[in-house]
């Protein structure tokens, strides 16, 4: 499958959509929270265990991204899509088997590991497109897309809430609503891989290589692994993720907890509170990343990391006498978490180049496979040894969010660190060294 290049007078702004329908789809992750409960009752799950499903694939996504990102600079958008649409699918589908025999491994194997590759290689499916379409916008364009996976529960949360009320909450309910989801998701997946193109190729005298020096510094994927710059963001990468994840996947129990003593009951607005978090998290990654465009991407990562450190502060000391403090303070949050991830293509387009921003970014996201597993593990286990020692409410989640703020400040520190990249890394620098080959041949090596 070849990519698909875009005829003469192709419109840029139809690349956004195509883009947002992968991304909308995939983003359904984020409403796991909603299967969590029914899982736990139909199956008798601990919190930690039915929150595996979603950690696998929160690790499939960085595993797959990091391995195939080279493989989906070369095939292209189309290509990558049509492999998330089957991979995202399928995993609905093997789960729905699990649900619907009571074999949790099989909703493990599905959606966590099947379903994970998906996620991961549309993730990255359409950022290298985007940005090469937008030169002179990289936040606001990857940030347009981006959106759609922090936007994707917006629609999953009340749209699974719904299927569960109507098909029940035990095991073959459960299983049609996977099977439901994957059949949707596979149609609505389709329009993006029908509609991308790719920029026409640059003129002969590039050489389909690099952007020339003008448009900054161009490092291959190789080597931009050899420099602090990459590590650097991988920290801050891991440790925003991590502090935004942990309340996302565990979003209704979490606030059901919190109020779980006051006179208004918050379990019938649980749904809600989920859909409000995808909100913020969708507005995020497109308010902020093209803020970013305005004030620099160091600037607008110290305000996610700093500002993320008073968020969670208020909620530990006075989260639980005021609920709509509560909610502001995680919606915050969630607008930094997704915001991170928006913003950090257009970090490592300004850091490395587009050359192969696509790869890099791929590897990147490992960040987010350490932290889709440290998140939820932190809070969940916390939690569920807190409610062994018999604590219960807000106590359950104090020493969860003490360990975020902790983390925070040292990607607040990684981003300090960060400085240009030394031109020795660039393409072609490595010829300027006797006896080094042009690294520009690297495009073929590093897949």
């Amino acid at each position: 499958m070849s990519p698909p290049i875009a005829p003469v007078g192709w419109s840029r702004w139809l690349v956004p959509p195509a883009a947002l329908s992968i991304h909308l789809s995939i983003g359904q992750a984020y409403a796991w929270s909603v299967f969590k409960t029914p899982l736990e009752d139909t199956l008798g799950l601990s919190g930690t265990q039915s929150a595996l499903p979603f950690q696998l694939g929160i690790v499939m996504l960085g595993l797959s991204a990091a391995f195939g990102g080279t493989l989906v600079e070369r095939r292209g958008p189309r290509w990558a899509m049509t492999v998330a649409l089957i991979c995202f699918s399928s995993g609905f589908l093997i789960s729905a088997l699990g649900a619907a025999t009571q074999q949790f491994w099989l909703i493990f194997l599905g959606y966590g590991f099947v379903g994970g590759i998906g996620l991961g290689i549309g993730y990255i499916s359409p950022v290298s497109t985007l940005i090469k379409w937008f030169p002179d916008r990289p936040g606001m364009a990857t940030g347009i897309a981006i959106m759609g996976f922090g936007g994707g529960a917006l629609i999953a949360s009340p749209w699974s809430v719904g299927m569960l009320e109507s098909f029940g909450g035990d095991s073959s309910g459960i299983a049609a609503a996977f099977l439901v989801h994957g059949m949707a998701y596979a149609v609505f997946m389709l329009l993006g891989v029908l509609l991308v193109r790719v920029p026409r190729p640059r003129p002969a005298e590039h050489g389909g290589g690099p952007a020339p020096a003008a448009d900054g510094p161009q490092v291959s994927a190789r080597q931009a692994l050899r420099t602090p710059q990459f590590w650097l963001l991988w920290v801050v990468l891991c440790m925003n993720v991590t502090a935004g994840i942990g309340i996302l996947e565990k979003a209704t129990p979490m606030i059901t907890d919190f109020f779980a003593d006051t006179s208004v009951p918050v379990s019938a607005t649980a749904a809600g509170f989920v859909a409000l978090l995808s909100a913020a998290n969708m507005a995020g990654r497109i308010g902020w990343s093209s803020t970013s465009d305005l004030i620099g991407r160091k600037n607008v990562y110290r305000v996610y990391l700093g500002v993320g450190v008073l968020m969670y502060a208020l909620i530990a000391l006075v989260g639980s006498s005021s609920k709509p403090l509560f909610v502001l303070c995680a919606l915050v949050v969630l607008s930094f978490y997704g915001g991170g991830f928006a913003t950090i293509p257009a970090y490592l387009k300004d850091l490395f180049g587009t050359y192969q921003v696509g790869a890099i970014h791929g590897r990147l996201l490992t960040a987010w496979s350490t932290a889709g597993v440290l998140g939820p593990l932190i809070v969940n286990w916390i939690a569920d040894r807190q409610e062994a020692a018999g604590k219960h409410g807000a106590e359950l989640y104090g020493t969860s969010l003490l360990i975020m703020m902790g983390l925070l400040v040292v990607g607040f520190v990684a981003n300090e660190l960060v400085r240009p990249v030394h031109p020795s890394h660039h393409v072609g620098a490595a010829t300027a060294r006797k006896g080094a080959p042009d690294v520009r041949h690297e495009r073929a090596e590093s897949a």
